[in-house]
């Protein structure tokens, strides 16, 4: 048996995972439903799985954060106290980063060890490339994608799936929160 994969990202409607000027990590459209379920999300064991640049940069985001900001909600408090395994080619420093490993080689190479080697289930929010490359290996059981409700077609970066195979995808879950934030999960099987 092999330790479930997810795929954790937050996406605009249109398809971006972040956006330049004044929108914030959450688009600005956060409530308490969301919060709490981010944090039930992170609440259970499992083991964080990141890519090089994203934990470099959730790295200095929570250094460079202050107590009370969006960076330091209670979910992503957990989610940096969890066992963490960081792939990489170029990395050589956990960055102050609590029980982080770091794991070098190819990610389709290293998630596919942890995936038999793990007895509790594997997250990883954001990563997109190595995600994008995980899913076209077969190895993301679920895509756990937050829809929030803006459109970012001037300011949008980061494309979600930019680039990425193309994907038959079986919704298994889904939910609205705070009345326009919606949650969906989705298990992918490459198409064709």
């Amino acid at each position: 048996m092999t330790a479930t994969y997810t795929f954790d990202v937050f996406s605009s409607l249109d398809g971006f995972g972040a956006a330049a000027g004044d929108w914030t990590g959450y688009w600005g459209k956060q409530g308490p439903e969301l919060l709490d379920r981010r944090l039930e999300l992170y609440g259970g064991e499992q083991r964080m799985v990141f890519g090089a640049n994203t934990f470099r940069l959730f790295a200095r985001m929570l250094a460079e954060s202050t107590e009370g900001s969006d960076v330091r909600d209670p979910w992503v408090t957990r989610m940096r106290s969890l066992p963490t395994t960081v792939v990489s080619t170029t990395l050589e420093t956990t960055l102050d980063w609590p029980d982080a490993t770091i794991e070098h080689g190819d990610a389709v190479e290293v998630v596919g060890r942890l995936k038999e080697a793990s007895d509790v289930p594997l997250r990883s929010h954001g990563c997109l490339a190595m995600n994008r490359a995980l899913m076209a290996a077969g190895l993301v059981d679920r895509v756990h994608v937050t829809l929030y409700p803006v459109i970012t077609g001037e300011s949008g970066r980061d494309p979600v799936f930019q680039g990425a195979a193309d994907f038959d995808l079986e919704l298994i879950e889904s939910r609205t929160l705070d009345h326009d934030i919606t949650e969906l999960v989705y298990r992918p099987a490459l198409h064709g």
